[in-house]
């Protein structure tokens, strides 16, 4: 009887044994199989937050099979105290495991909510926007000019929500002016900016801030950012430009910055005025005019006048020889590129063709027709 009993014992356990066995590999083919998820969601994980919560909200949003497997999984590979905050997209088919690696892994978050504070040359906009996961597309929820406008409902919301992402975006041909002016009115920022940096030595670019970042860390930031452009351009240039030294350099690219918004066309900008410096023919150009007048403290917001074309000022490149005392803006990369390695053309005169481009000619003549069909484009448009 003992020896029946033993034997069915033994039995047992080794049936047992080969049901665990099964258990595991069934869970382990679980964690590592696609996913059930159809469409892309965001999860998000709030701080403070445990793997068992998580695993529930992701069963729950279809994300996952199987809650326990999920945390078990997340526990046997060590991961589970690595859990992040933020928000996180999900993609269709995610496995457990990979969700557990991207909940794990760090690193800014990859949907929710993000502030955009954009500093244009003609005014700064805070844009709220939200990723839709179905389109991986951004839904934008509020905007405002946070420098002369309060701030919506929607804005100060998103503003309390601990994951809310934040980027501030410079254009290309903002003056050192209005970058101080919108960085001092963007309420995510802290600390005063007593000094201003030099006109042309901040870069235009987007950059990543996390609530409560310091204002003059920022703009150094951004001043080491167009040190190391300003030295690679340098290190690029052709042989025999007009231009004598870096300094040169960035006073010519923000002269090409303010002339055209067209990518295409900034080597024949910069061709023209080298071409006029070669020639030792004054740069004639209407944004150095302008600079002269605002000092780069916001824009114009008309037409110059003739008295304004004879204006005695050091930024006067109707009046003065060669190029101005100072950069008028802040250059983008593909200027700086476009100053050192200008198009070879005979061009030395341009104007506005009524595409948003320029016509380009090499004489006066030339020149003139442009000019003149540039003037009946004006009066259609002022007639319609």
């Amino acid at each position: 009887m003992w020896r029946s009993l033993a034997s069915n014992m033994l039995t047992f356990l080794v049936v047992g044994l080969f049901l665990a066995v099964g258990v595991v590999l069934w869970g382990k083919s679980q964690y590592t199989v696609q996913g059930p998820l159809s469409e892309a969601i965001c999860l998000r994980v709030e701080r403070g937050s445990n793997m068992g919560k998580v695993s529930r909200d992701l069963e729950t949003q279809g994300a996952v099979s199987n809650a326990t497997i999920f945390r078990l999984g997340a526990d046997y590979s060590e991961k589970a105290s690595q859990l992040k905050a933020g928000s996180f997209l999900v993609k269709p088919g995610a496995s457990m495991e990979q969700i557990v690696d991207q909940l794990t892994r760090g690193g800014a978050s990859t949907c929710g909510t993000e502030i955009v504070y954009r500093v244009g040359v003609t005014r700064t906009e805070a844009r709220v926007r939200e990723l839709d996961p179905a389109t991986d597309q951004f839904v934008e929820i509020a905007a405002f000019d946070p420098v002369t406008e309060e701030a919506p409902e929607g804005y100060v919301a998103k503003r309390a929500d601990a994951d809310t992402r934040y980027r501030i975006a410079l254009a290309e041909g903002v003056t050192s002016w209005q970058v101080v002016e919108a960085l001092n009115a963007i309420d995510v920022l802290s600390g005063e900016i007593t000094e201003r940096p030099d006109e042309g030595m901040l870069a235009p670019d987007s950059y990543e801030v996390v609530s409560g970042a310091d204002r003059t860390a920022l703009l150094a930031q951004m001043q080491q950012v167009q040190e190391l452009r300003i030295a690679a351009a340098w290190e690029s240039r052709q042989e025999g430009l007009p231009i004598a030294s870096p300094e040169e350099m960035l006073i010519l690219a923000s002269i090409i910055e303010k002339e055209t918004g067209i990518a295409e066309e900034r080597g024949q900008v910069a061709s023209v005025f080298v071409n006029r410096l070669n020639r030792g023919m004054r740069l004639q150009t209407d944004p150095t005019v302008i600079y002269g007048l605002t000092k780069g403290q916001g824009v114009l917001g008309r037409g110059l006048r003739q008295s304004e074309l004879r204006s005695n000022t050091p930024w006067n490149t109707y009046v003065i020889d060669g190029l101005p005392p100072s950069p008028i803006a802040n250059p983008g990369m593909a200027s700086l590129e476009a100053a050192v390695a200008p198009a070879l053309t005979d061009y030395v005169f341009f104007v506005a063709d009524g595409t948003g481009g320029h016509a380009f000619a090499e004489t006066l003549e030339e020149h003139n027709r442009n000019v003149a069909k540039w003037r009946e484009i004006e009066a259609q448009r002022q007639n319609n």
